[in-house]
């Protein structure tokens, strides 16, 4: 009873939070235990096979406890089952399963408990600051909760809108995440001498990654930031839409947007009525996705379908884009992908719509996922027999396959993927979430859904794309051997020059030869360049400008006539 012990706010006393903590490590703690005893102990005493009997039913109970736990204790709690169930690389399936359906939804803090917390961030009563403030929320969570509410007049002139939304944080809950994350701490140490943990990752910096991203989740401030910044990404595509921020009645604890509430985007029978095809809906939204992690490299890590209106647009008639609009909220959770990784995924995705097994373990590696030092051989022959065996398939001919089909696959490989030394770049997971959870939003607005109908030509536009900066790079070194030489004719008189006005003397007669020669290579070579560039880049752009693509590749043969002629009567001479 300590632990639920709080103020009339719902703020926790100083006791609930000892109890908090203390509960969050005797279960951690419990943990440990029982793993270290029959993963470890019990194999080195030579009963290896006593401890694997019975091991997923075991998982399964420990992931049953956590999802207990969390339900009880709200805070981050549910925020880590919904992180664990993501760690597909690190803990076993059973866990992953179990913890995957944890929904971020709680009771409702009473009107009271949140007046106190948005009257103190605003300065003014509620009646002031709003017309109308809803006492029931439309959304509450373990973070925060929100409730619909009218700007006043003054604020509405200056915002240009009056229906709004209003998130308010949980009176206490900074106390909460602080004992949270000081408990995740303490068992990340713990975890970080178990062998069998800390050969696979680094569970400290594991938990410092996600309090990072926990700190940031309830900075109100960042988020309105953040959908700004989304905003700003997609200002031209009539495909999305993010609510304005009202950010005079806007603080870290409390934020204040535009109302966009509109047709929940997994909401069948709503889309079918405003004559919108849910099938249409799912293509694009896997294409918007994809933008934000492969074009704009910052994108919304947390697409369930709470956080996706669908939007009709009733000025559409001719205009860009669908007749509606995907309108995202909730922006407290992004990732970003630094150029570099961006590059690496751009290649992961050419080489999945390849179904190139080989090229696909490659990207993995240069992504930075696997050590330079994995032996990918039997990793290799794996997505090769995974793309020769299901790729191209949709989720409803997946769902036609004998699942033993499935499990004697698994059985076969699971060995090899856990063995290999994973490491997971900065923001890689965040990356594994949102397009989880673009993919399970798909299969449900259309159960006939096949993913590589919008992998094949997204990753077809990234290998144009690629073929283009190729081409520029390609041109740009032509022009530096060009302008290299440009120079060779004059530096070789000034050369010869000096060698007549016997300022420089030659020990070897064929020096001057050699140099003459030198200045015919440079020429050529130059040739060569440029009849690459021409020819590439002809290539690459001549689905799209057939005019423009010929002439290069038509312009390429007289560099290449002259690196072959000038070879043939500079021998000659």
């Amino acid at each position: 009873m300590a632990a639920r012990r709080r103020d009339p706010f719902g703020v926790p006393d100083e006791r609930a939070t000892r109890a908090r903590y203390r509960r969050i490590l005797r279960f951690a703690a419990r943990a440990l235990v029982v793993t270290w005893w029959f993963e470890l102990f019990l194999p080195r005493i030579g009963l290896a096979r006593l401890g694997a009997r019975g091991r997923s039913a075991r998982m399964r109970r420990i992931a049953r406890r956590f999802h207990a736990l969390a339900i009880d204790l709200g805070g981050l709690m549910i925020k880590v089952g919904q992180f664990m169930s993501s760690r597909l690389d690190v803990l076993p399936p059973e866990i992953t399963k179990e913890l995957e359906g944890l929904q971020d939804e709680v009771p409702a803090v009473p009107l009271p408990g949140i007046r106190s917390v948005a009257e103190a961030e605003l300065g003014a009563p509620l009646e002031r600051v709003y017309a109308d403030f809803e006492p029931v929320p439309v959304a509450a969570a373990s973070l925060g909760q929100a409730h619909r509410g009218v700007l006043s007049d003054e604020d509405a002139a200056i915002a240009g809108l009056d229906q709004v939304v209003v998130k308010v944080q949980r009176p206490g809950i900074q106390s909460i995440v602080d004992t949270d994350l000081a408990a995740l701490r303490r068992v990340g140490g713990w975890l970080s001498h178990v062998r069998i943990v800390a050969d696979r990752v680094d569970a400290p910096s594991l938990v410092e990654e996600f309090a990072v991203t926990s700190l940031e989740e309830i900075d109100y401030l960042h988020e309105a930031a953040n959908g700004e910044r989304f905003a700003a990404d997609f200002a031209d595509d009539p495909r999305v839409a993010v609510p304005k921020v009202v950010w005079e009645r806007t603080s870290r604890r409390t934020l204040t947007l535009e109302d966009v509430t509109a047709i929940k985007i997994t909401d069948h029978d709503a889309l079918l009525a405003a004559g919108i095809e849910p099938a249409e809906v799912a293509a694009v939204f896997a294409s918007v996705m994809f933008d934000q992690v492969f074009t704009h490299g910052f994108f919304h890590a947390d697409p369930h379908p709470g956080n996706i209106f669908v939007t009709p647009r009733p000025d559409a008639d001719g205009a860009d884009g669908p007749p509606w609009t995907l309108t995202f909220i909730d922006f407290g959770m992004m990732g970003e992908v630094p150029p570099s990784l961006r590059a690496g995924l751009r290649r992961l995705m050419i080489a999945v719509a390849a179904r190139d097994g080989a090229a696909l373990v490659q990207s993995i590696r240069d992504v930075g996922v696997l050590l330079p030092s994995a032996d990918t051989t039997e990793l290799e022959r794996a997505m090769t027999q995974l793309f020769a065996r299901f790729g191209g398939m949709g989720f409803a001919q997946l769902r036609e396959v004998d699942p033993r089909e499935f499990r004697a696959f698994a059985i076969e490989f699971q060995d090899v993927v856990r063995s290999l030394p994973f490491q997971l770049p900065e923001n890689f997971l965040l990356i594994v979430r949102a397009m989880s959870l673009t993919s399970g939003v798909c299969s449900a607005l259309d159960p006939d859904f096949n993913l590589w109908d919008s992998v094949e030509p997204y990753a077809s536009r990234l290998v144009r794309e690629e073929g283009r900066g190729a081409v520029v790079d390609a041109v740009r070194r032509a022009a530096g051997v060009l302008a290299t030489a440009s120079r060779l004719p004059g530096r070789a008189d000034e050369f010869i020059t000096r060698v007549e006005d016997r300022r420089v003397s030659f020990p070897d007669p064929a020096l001057e030869r050699r140099v003459a020669r030198l200045e015919q290579i440079g020429r050529r070579s130059l040739s060569g360049m440029l009849f690459t560039a021409l020819l590439v880049g002809g290539a690459v752009l001549r689905p799209e400008d057939p005019v423009l693509g010929g002439v290069l590749m038509t312009g390429s043969v007289l560099p290449l006539l002259h690196a072959l002629l000038a070879g043939v009567f500079g021998r000659r001479r």
